[in-house]
């Protein structure tokens, strides 16, 4: 098993920012490596999307909605994914989840239990 576990999550007026953290830990020590990490959003009603993920090799993709406002980053020696959200707008509230698929010891994909973000206007 791995668990992931997010912070970072809070009530923010539009225009401000918010950094939102995932660390990644292994039950009983075990060892693996996170091959894509990612961040998705969901709200009421409607599917959950993919917000932005990052490779092992720092490779970057991100929705169209937040491209130039928000930037994944990763530590692999931490086993720590980052999501740097800038400029935020009323439309990104929602709740937040990271995604890690690891391979090693411990294969699989894994999430976690989610950090709400809420942009007021």
């Amino acid at each position: 098993q791995v668990q992931l576990v997010e912070s970072g999550g809070g009530l923010v007026q539009a225009g401000g920012s918010l950094r939102l953290s995932c660390a990644a830990s292994g039950s009983s020590g075990r060892i693996f490596s996170i091959v894509v990490m990612g961040w998705y959003r969901q709200v009421p009603g409607k599917q959950r999307e993919l917000v932005a993920s990052i490779t092992q090799n720092g490779n970057t993709n991100y929705a169209d909605s937040v491209k130039g406002r928000f930037t994944i980053s990763r530590d692999n020696a931490k086993n720590t994914g980052y999501l740097q959200m800038n400029s935020l707008k009323p439309e990104d509230t929602a709740v937040y989840y990271c995604n890690m698929f690891t391979v090693g010891v411990v294969s699989g994909n894994w999430w976690g239990q989610g950090t709400q973000v809420t942009v007021s206007s």
